[in-house]
């Protein structure tokens, strides 16, 4: 079992960055595909981005896409988001998750393993 921790949410202005973190206790990142998903009010949850278990390749939605930059820290053990140019459509409760496989994964349904979300508000 792997629980996930994120960190790194808050407020921030239109155009500002914020970068966010996802951790775990007890076992390591380095064996899992992981993902970035976001969740706002009223909205079911969608993709953002994701990140390979090697190499590693990434992979964005179109909206973040330029904007938003996932990266892991096989030495943290970290899994990170780098969110530049945020805008008030970006605000949400941002998720992440892992899986075991070779790939990168861009389905809610593909993840095994997920953290209890940090909330993004950016104001306009």
């Amino acid at each position: 079992q792997v629980q996930l921790v994120e960190s790194g949410g808050g407020l921030v202005q239109a155009g500002g960055s914020l970068r966010l973190s996802c951790t775990t206790s007890g076992s390591t990142l380095s064996g899992y595909a992981m993902g970035w998903f976001r969740q706002a009010p009223g909205k079911e949850r969608e993709f953002v981005a994701a990140i390979t278990k090697s190499k590693p390749l990434t992979y964005y939605a179109g909206s973040v896409k330029g904007r938003f930059t996932i990266s892991r820290d096989y030495t943290k053990n970290t899994m990170d988001l780098q969110m530049n140019s945020l805008k008030p459509e970006d605000t949400a409760v941002y998720y992440c998750a892992a899986r075991h496989g070779e790939s990168y994964y861009v389905i809610e349904t593909d993840y095994y393993y997920w953290g209890q979300g940090t909330q993004v508000t950016v104001s306009s």
